[in-house]
Parts: structure tokens; C-alpha cells; sequence
């Protein structure tokens, strides 16, 4: 088995000014000019920065089996990432796009609740696509740490009403769900996605189920795909050790019937995973686009930021979830799930200017 990953590093504001020495990550508005290509087959792990202009040089000097491997990663990171069709809405991923988040659940970390009316959830779904949110991310189930699992059933009824109010408008919408049921009945009120934190492994029909539905399907690492979600975590390289899960996972979706341009992968920053395995994989983040899917990244408002700024409550978290999201986005993030969508969107919308500026300035 090889174990050999690249991590795209050294992005260039300017490329253009350095003509031939970066290429564009994965379709988005950043350009890489060096790979960290990490080597974990012997018995030690072996680091190398390579510049890109002599990434021809390094392949050639290595074994044809790191080779190939080295080769499908690279067409991987490179390959642009097919804009996802939301009903009548077309998504594109050439840019960050934010996904609001709408909690329909009494007993939310982030909101306490304040959402489980769905008028008021309707309300301030319209708030987020009106500033800007491209597509509204929807649950019925509480996934904290310790909250009680949901009868389909239950969770069925406090998503639907809202995702039916909603579809009129035309919002883009995503269920969050780990039940096949759940997915089926949002799906047919007028969701187009589905946002499962368990990538379809914990509800034996969720697969059958998300294929035959033909929406774009968002697979998510948890150490647990029973019911606590939470439960395990033990990595002897948590970045390295997520990414092999998320490849054999898409892999098997994929073979099942599902095309990689409709898996999105979550590498689940807070899942089963301690202060450090998250700080690892926020770090790390553009190696995840080595998987050939478009990647979504979500820590708004989780307990890391709290851990990080002297135990602020949840609710004091916004200036962490920003940073958080911005780190993503200078990854090459494609969508950035969020709570605090309005403010979220301006600050992508002034990195955006950046980023115009940079790249049509004179070579």
C-alpha cells in the first residue's frame, strides 16, 4: 500500500507574475506554487517541499507506483470542480460560496432552539440568501456531543413544513440528515442536497437512497458512525489518518453510482477529535483537495473557538468562526457552512476584492 499525500502550499497572489511557477487549486481563485509531498509507506514519515517548476524533475526520479500515485493526486488538486445544479439553481464552485445554517431543533448548541418555529426559521433563511448565502443548510437533529438521537419520524416533521415554505422562493436548499427517510421526504418538499455527517454509513438505505434522489451528497468524517458521532477518534496521524477514511468512502459511494462532481467531502472539525487533531486539520486543509470532490468546511461556532479564547460562550463566538472560515477560504474551500451568514459573506466578498485586485493587476 502507498501512503503518499501532497498538501498544496506556497499560494501566489499574483501569478501571473510568475509565469509558470503556480497552477490554480482545484478550480477556485488560489494558485499553488509548491506541493509538501508526504510520504508515510516505510516505517517513517518522509516530508519534501517540492517547487512546482521542478515537479516534473521530482516524478521522474521516483518509482513508478509513487509516481502514478503522485500523478492521480496532482490531476486531482488541479481538475476544476463542476458547479452543483440545486433545482433550478446553479452553484458555482470557481469562487467560496457560504451556507447558512438553520437549526430546527429545540435543543441547538449554537441558537438554543430560537429557529424550531418555522416562521421565524423562515425568516431568517430569507435573511441569509438576501445577504448572500448561496444555499440554506436545514436540520431536525441535534449532533452535539451527548444530544438524544431523533425518531425519523419527529425529525421529519420539523424540517419539512419549513423546507416546503421555503421552495416557492427558489432558496437552495440542504437537508441535514443520517436517515434515509429524512433525506427522501426533504428531497421531495424541495431540498436539493444532502448533508450527511455520517458520509451514508449509518443508515443502511441512506445510500440507495441518496442515489436514486440524484442530488449532490456531502460526506462528512465522524471516528463513529453509530449513534454517538463522537465516539472514538484515535489517530496516529489525524490528518493523514481522515483522508484515507474520506478516499475509501468516496470511493465506495462512487462506485455505487453517485459521480465524484456530486460528492462534496467534510473533513468534520469537531467530530471525535481533540483541540489539537482540529487545529491539525484546519492547517492542513488544502490536502483534502487530493480527493477530487469540492470541499466544504464547517467550525462555526464549535467548542474549539471557546477552548481558544478564554471559554467564551457560544454565543460570543463570532470573531473565531470568521477567522476559521477565512483560514478555509485561503485553503480553497469551496463552501463555508456557517451560523452568522451575513457577516460571514462580507468578509468573503472583501477577500473576494483582494483576490480580483491581485489577479488583474499588470504582470
Amino acid at each position: 500500500m502507498i501512503d503518499l499525500y501532497l498538501r498544496p502550499t506556497g499560494f501566489l497572489d499574483s501569478p501571473q507574475r510568475h509565469d509558470g511557477a503556480a497552477v490554480r487549486l482545484a478550480g477556485s481563485m488560489l494558485w499553488f506554487s509548491q506541493i509538501e509531498v508526504i510520504d508515510r509507506t516505510g516505517a517513517s514519515t518522509v516530508r519534501s517541499l517540492v517547487e512546482l517548476q521542478r515537479w516534473e524533475e521530482f516524478l521522474a526520479a521516483l518509482p513508478a507506483d509513487k509516481q502514478a500515485r503522485c500523478t492521480q493526486i496532482y490531476t486531482r488538486l488541479t481538475a476544476p470542480r463542476a458547479a452543483l445544479q440545486l433545482r433550478e439553481r446553479i452553484i458555482r464552485l470557481d469562487q467560496p460560496q457560504v451556507m447558512g445554517i438553520i437549526n430546527m431543533t429545540p435543543d441547538s448548541f449554537s441558537d438554543g432552539g430560537k429557529n424550531a418555529d418555522i416562521e421565524t426559521a423562515a425568516e431568517a433563511a430569507f435573511a441569509m440568501t438576501s445577504a448572500g448565502a448561496a444555499i440554506i443548510d436545514i436540520g431536525g437533529e441535534s449532533t452535539r456531543p451527548g444530544a438524544p438521537l431523533v425518531w425519523e419520524g419527529d425529525e421529519i416533521s420539523r424540517v419539512e413544513p419549513l423546507i416546503r415554505r421555503l421552495a416557492p422562493s427558489g432558496t437552495a436548499m440542504s437537508i441535514d440528515t443520517r436517515k434515509a427517510a429524512v433525506m427522501d421526504a426533504a428531497v421531495t418538499a424541495g431540498a436539493a442536497m444532502i448533508n450527511d455527517i455520517s458520509a451514508l454509513l449509518f443508515d443502511d438505505r441512506s445510500l440507495e437512497v441518496a442515489k436514486a434522489l440524484n442530488v449532490p451528497v456531502v460526506l462528512m468524517h465522524a471516528p463513529s458512525h453509530g449513534s454517538d458521532p463522537h465516539k472514538g477518534g484515535d489517530y496516529d496521524d489525524v490528518v493523514t489518518n481522515v483522508f484515507d477514511w474520506l478516499e475509501e468512502r468516496v470511493e465506495a459511494v462512487e462506485a455505487a453510482g453517485i459521480s465524484r462532481d456530486r460528492i462534496l467531502v467534510d473533513p468534520g472539525i469537531g467530530f471525535g477529535k481533540s483541540l489539537t487533531d482540529n487545529l491539525s486539520l484546519i492547517n492542513n486543509l488544502s490536502i483534502f483537495h487530493g480527493l477530487g470532490c469540492a470541499l466544504l468546511f464547517g467550525a462555526s461556532r464549535k467548542r474549539m473557538i471557546g477552548a481558544l479564547s478564554n471559554e467564551a460562550p457560544v454565543e460570543q463566538r463570532l470573531g473565531g468562526s470568521l477567522f476559521l472560515a477565512m483560514k478555509a477560504v485561503e485553503q480553497g474551500a469551496h463552501i463555508i457552512r456557517v451560523h452568522d451568514a451575513a457577516e460571514t459573506v462580507q468578509a468573503v466578498q472583501v477577500w473576494r476584492g483582494l483576490r480580483d485586485a491581485a489577479l488583474t493587476a499588470r504582470a
